[in-house]
C-alpha cells in the first residue's frame, strides 16, 4: 500500500474521534463465539451484502472476530520486535502485515515468524493481515503490471484463497481472523478490465469465507472501492465483509462520499488517509502509511515457550 495511488480528497470530513494518545488502544476484541453482527448496508440499496458475520457459532466452533478502532499503521516489512516493542509510545494501536501474496512488494519478510505474532499480540498490538495476490489486468503501478489477472480470473481468486489460509495458519493467525485481499489503484473506466477483477475478488472472498476467514478488501477508492460498492448496491454475491478503502488526505472513516453511510458498518471499514510518511517513536524511525479503522483484527493462536516480548532488546 506505501505505493497506492494519491487520491484528492474531495471534501472529505474529519473522523470524530478521542484523544490519540487513549483512541489507540480502544480494544474491543471481546467478540464470543455467540457473537453474531452483520455490517454492510441493513435497510440500504444491496440490503447488508458485504457484511461481517462472526464465524462459528455452533459449540466448540472458533470464537468471532474482535474488532479495534483507532489508529493502525501498515509498512512494507514487518518491523523486528525491538522496533514493535519501542513503538508502544505511538498513538498506533493496530499494525497492518503482508503475510501472502506474489505480489508482495517486500516479499522477503525477514522478521515476519509465527513467533513474531504471538509476541507482538502479546505486546499488545492487534494485527491487519494483508494478502497482496494477482492485480487487476489494467493495474496502474509498473512495479505490479508482472502479477496481473490471467483469463480464469475466478479459478485463480479460489486457488489463491486458499493460498492465504494456509500462509496465515501457518503463522498462527486462528480461523475467523481477517484476511485483507490488495488490489492496488487500476484504470477507471475500463469496463473488461473492472469484470475480470470483479470475478477475482468474489472468487476470493467466497472461498475466504468458506475456509473459516473474513474476507477483507483494500483499494483505492476511485476504482476498486467504487466498483465494489456498486455492485453491493446491485445485490451482487460474494463481496469482501470489511472495506479498507484509500483516500490520502484528512480521515474520514465514516464520511466517504464513495460509500453509501451505511455500507460496512458497524467494525467493517479501515480508511488508509496518508502514506509514505516517516515517523520515528522510542528511537526508532519507519516509513509507513497511516490508518484509522473500526473493523476486524486477527485471532492469534497461543504460542507454547514463548519468550516474554517485553525482554525484547
Amino acid at each position: 500500500m506505501v505505493t497506492a495511488l494519491v487520491a484528492a480528497l474531495a471534501g472529505a470530513a474529519l473522523l470524530t474521534a478521542p484523544d490519540p494518545a487513549s483512541a489507540a488502544r480502544q480494544d474491543t476484541t471481546a467478540a464470543t463465539a455467540t457473537t453474531t453482527t452483520t455490517s454492510g448496508a441493513p435497510g440500504a440499496r444491496g440490503g447488508s451484502v458485504g457484511g461481517v458475520r462472526a464465524v462459528g457459532a455452533a459449540r466448540g466452533a472458533p470464537a468471532g472476530p474482535g474488532y479495534y478502532r483507532g489508529r493502525a499503521f501498515d509498512t512494507c516489512e514487518a518491523p523486528s520486535l525491538a522496533v514493535m516493542k519501542a513503538w508502544r509510545s505511538s498513538p498506533y494501536g493496530a499494525v497492518g502485515i503482508y503475510f501472502g501474496g506474489r505480489g508482495r512488494g517486500c516479499p522477503v519478510q525477514r522478521e515476519l515468524s509465527r513467533d513474531w505474532v504471538a509476541s507482538v499480540h502479546a505486546m499488545g498490538w492487534r494485527l491487519l493481515p494483508l494478502f497482496v495476490g494477482s492485480q487487476a489486468p489494467c493495474v496502474i503501478s509498473t512495479a505490479k503490471r508482472p502479477f496481473a489477472l490471467g483469463n480464469s480470473p475466478w479459478s485463480q481468486g479460489t486457488r489463491e484463497a486458499g493460498e492465504a489460509v494456509r500462509a496465515a495458519g501457518a503463522l498462527g493467525l486462528d480461523a475467523s481472523s481477517p484476511l485483507y485481499l490488495d488490489i492496488e489503484a487500476y484504470r477507471a473506466g475500463d469496463a473488461p478490465c473492472a469484470v475480470t477483477t470483479l470475478s477475482f475478488v468474489r472468487a476470493w472472498s467466497r472461498e475466504v469465507r468458506r475456509l473459516g476467514y473474513v474476507p477483507g478488501f483494500y483499494s483505492s477508492v476511485e476504482t476498486g472501492v467504487r466498483d465494489i460498492e456498486a455492485q453491493r448496491r446491485a445485490g451482487t454475491k460474494d463481496l469482501p465483509a470489511v472495506m479498507w478503502f484509500a483516500r490520502w488526505g484528512r480521515p474520514a472513516l465514516y464520511t466517504e462520499t464513495v460509500l453509501d453511510p451505511q455500507a460496512w458498518t458497524p467494525h467493517a471499514r479501515i480508511h488508509q488517509y496518508a502514506g509514505n510518511v516517516s515517523e520515528a517513536y522510542g528511537g526508532r524511525r519507519l516509513l509507513i502509511d497511516r490508518n484509522t479503522m473500526d473493523a476486524p483484527v486477527a485471532r492469534v493462536a497461543p504460542t507454547a515457550g514463548l519468550k516474554s516480548p517485553l525482554s525484547a532488546p
